[in-house]
């Protein structure tokens, strides 16, 4: 008796699958369509980011291979081509390599591709940090004190590991312009802050020790 109603049973969750199927035939279809989309979409997407960055990557040593600081500046157009590519290893690389190799780009070409690279792509934060970093560095030539804090304060009032580089940056530049109180406030940052670089603190201890004894 009890074998009759397990069959029965096990007969009629059957006619209720079988009935859901066929009444959802078409939800169903599209259900399934649209998930297979998905998955191959997905798939399609990281060939083409992989096969755009293998193009860049060989773009981009090519213009290291084939450079030549006689004709610098005809390497300038490919340089920026990348860098407005938005890539997150080669757009920072390709700026570099403009600002090393003294390529022919005015300050406002260049502080326009920080921006881009800082506020246009996805990067891990120190990544962006040194980024943010290595623009105050550039600017420290030229910029205002209260256009370079503005650059570097991010970096001033975080916890990133680029802090105390930054404080180091902003003491060296006051101590520069002679503005010996301005500049001691910074090194005091430094040696204040306990995650501070041991290499920035060791500097900062030998900046105070000869340029502000009493």
């Amino acid at each position: 008796m009890d074998e009759e109603i397990s069959i029965i049973s096990t007969a009629s969750r059957n006619e209720r699958i079988k009935n859901f199927f066929v009444k959802n035939k078409k939800t169903l279809i599209i259900f399934f369509s649209i998930v297979i989309l998905i998955i191959l979409s997905f798939f399609a997407f990281n060939e083409i980011e992989h096969r755009k960055n293998k193009n860049l990557a060989k773009k981009y040593n090519d213009i290291m291979i084939n450079f030549d600081s006689e004709k610098k500046n005809n390497f300038k157009n490919p340089l920026v081509e990348i860098i407005t590519e938005k890539n997150p290893t080669y757009s920072p690389l390709a700026l570099y390599f403009i600002i090393d190799n003294e390529i022919d780009t005015s300050n406002e070409e260049i502080n326009s591709f920080f921006d881009l690279i800082i506020n246009k792509i996805k990067l891990d934060t120190e990544i962006k940090n040194l980024i943010i970093y290595k623009k105050g560095l550039f600017n420290s030539d030229f910029e205002t004190e209260n256009n370079l804090i503005k650059i570097l304060k991010p970096l001033i009032n975080s916890d990133s590991v680029w802090k105390s580089h930054a404080l180091y940056l902003m003491a060296e530049y006051f101590f520069d312009k002679n503005q010996k109180q301005k500049a001691k406030e910074f090194y005091n940052q430094i040696l204040s802050y306990e995650k501070s670089n041991e290499n920035i603190v060791k500097e900062t201890q030998k900046r105070l020790s000869s340029d502000f004894s009493e």
